[in-house]
Formats: C-alpha cells, structure tokens, sequence
C-alpha cells in the first residue's frame, strides 16, 4: 500500500528571499535618517528589528528615538525594556527576532545571518567610514550571488533618497 501525502506535508527547502535595500548616507547620519525611515515603516504597519554593531550603541539608539523630535514618539525597546512581543521597533546588538519583525535595519556594520527571515532588509552604511562602504559592496556582491533582490538608494544633498541601482 503506497501513502501519498498532501505537498504542504513536506518542508520547503528553498531559502526565503529578500528584498535588501542599501541606504548610503552621504548627507546626513545615521541618527538623522533611522528615525524617519523606522516611522515609514510603523506607518506602513510593519514592525522592525534595529541591530547594531555593539551593545552600546543599542542604548545611544534608545535614547536617540526618545530624543530626536521632542514632537513626537517612536514607540521601541530593547533587552532592558523587556517585552519583546510588544515592541513594534526592538533594538539589540544580537542577530534575533524576538518581536516577529517583518523589517530588519542594519547598522554600525552589524551583520545578520539570518536576513531571509525578513520581507525588508535596510542596510545602513556612513560614507564616512570607508570600511563600511568596502563591505557594503562586498555584501552587495554576496547577497546578489545568494538570490537576494536588492536596492541602492544614496542620499541626496537635501536628505531625501534617490534610487541608483538594483539588481
């Protein structure tokens, strides 16, 4: 007697794809565009997991989306706060996803192996330091070769983003 079972009864062995955006920052840093970029994404009604590169800037970012507009709130927490699942923006220096982010930003050079568990990945990367340029190309290049759908996007010299390059 021969069993045939449904398809959805075997696991799907293909790796999950993402879309990755590179946001080159040229014009203003890291603290001037992660806040406006992370409420377009709570606005679109997505959550999002912020990594840095160390521990320390975890905090620095903390305080930065309490301080950045003294206007408005950008509702987030890390390992300190606790209460993951609750957070629409989590920020950790470890590669987790502890809130189901459907969105993962990148920055200080923090590297995730995990970047197909996620609809959006956003890169971010200073023009400043030319070490994270040199690994966003070579990112650029890897994740290309792996089946990713990315973007290039660089600031203008007014802050907006200008679409460069995709693949």
């Amino acid at each position: 007697m021969m069993i045939i079972l449904p398809r959805f009864c075997f696991r799907d062995t293909q790796l999950a794809m993402a879309d990755i955006w590179f946001y080159h920052l040229t014009s203003m840093p890291l603290e001037r565009a992660l806040p406006t970029l992370l409420s377009k994404t709570l606005e679109r009604e997505k959550r999002a997991v912020v990594m840095t590169g160390v521990e320390e800037r975890v905090e620095a970012i903390n305080t930065l989306l309490w301080t950045y507009d003294p206007a408005s709130w950008l509702p987030h927490g890390s390992k300190s706060d606790g209460d993951a699942e609750m957070q629409p923006v989590w920020l950790t220096a470890e590669d987790e996803n502890p809130n189901n982010a459907q969105f993962l930003f990148l920055t200080d050079r923090a590297m995730s192996d995990k970047v197909g568990d996620y609809e959006r990945v956003i890169m971010l990367f200073d023009d400043r330091d030319h070490d994270a340029v040199s690994e966003a190309r070579t990112r650029w290049k890897d994740w290309k070769d792996a089946g990713h759908k990315l973007s290039y996007w660089q600031q203008t010299p007014q802050g907006a983003w200008e679409k460069k390059a995709e693949s």
